[in-house]
């Protein structure tokens, strides 16, 4: 099961499905679904690529989101 609470990336509501981030993940952590994305937290070693190379800048750190809630 994964826990969403300690993931440190999130693909966020602004993701357009294009598959940039599905493709350059190098432990292929990105999990892909029919309409979403999603990081698997048990895999991701949190080096950030899929965030560095997605378009519409849709992944974050949670602690980023986090702040911004405030």
């Amino acid at each position: 099961m994964i826990k969403e609470d300690n993931m440190a990336y999130i693909i966020t509501e602004d993701c357009i499905i294009c598959g940039t981030c599905w493709e350059i993940c190098p432990t292929k952590s990105v999990e892909e679904f029919d309409w979403y994305y999603r990081i698997n937290n048990d895999t991701c070693v949190e080096c950030g690529a899929c965030a560095r190379v997605c378009p519409n800048h849709a992944i974050i750190r949670k602690n980023a989101e986090e702040q911004d809630k405030g």
